[in-house]
């Protein structure tokens, strides 16, 4: 009989990335997207309330744009994340054929 006084934790790299996925880049993912989309919606309604002054609609122009970029790049890295995972050995979409209800990951 042996006794550790250390517990050991059996996980993969699967599980790993699926919970720093789940618990940590998700939200983030979400909180930032909907960041850049309100800062894309700021720029442009600053764009159309202000049609005489050319240098609010440059500046204006300049936050829509970086709005769009901001999107991108959370919808880049959450394809990423997917990619990872799916590299891993991850399904994170399956479907039942006999009833046609799909699965997400951990989701049902």
């Amino acid at each position: 009989m042996t006794f550790q006084i250390i517990p050991v934790a059996e996980a993969s790299v699967v599980t790993l990335m699926k919970s720093v996925d789940k618990v940590i880049l998700n939200p983030l993912i979400k909180l930032l997207f909907a960041l850049a989309m309100v800062y894309f919606i700021y720029g442009l309604a600053r764009y159309l309330l202000s049609p005489d002054n050319e240098e609010i609609r440059k500046s204006s122009k300049s936050s829509m744009l970086w709005g769009i970029i901001g999107m991108f790049i959370m919808v880049a890295v959450f394809g990423i994340m997917s990619m990872i995972l799916t590299s891993l050995g991850e399904t994170r979409i399956t479907v039942d054929k006999t009833t046609g209800n799909y699965t997400v990951g951990d989701l049902k």
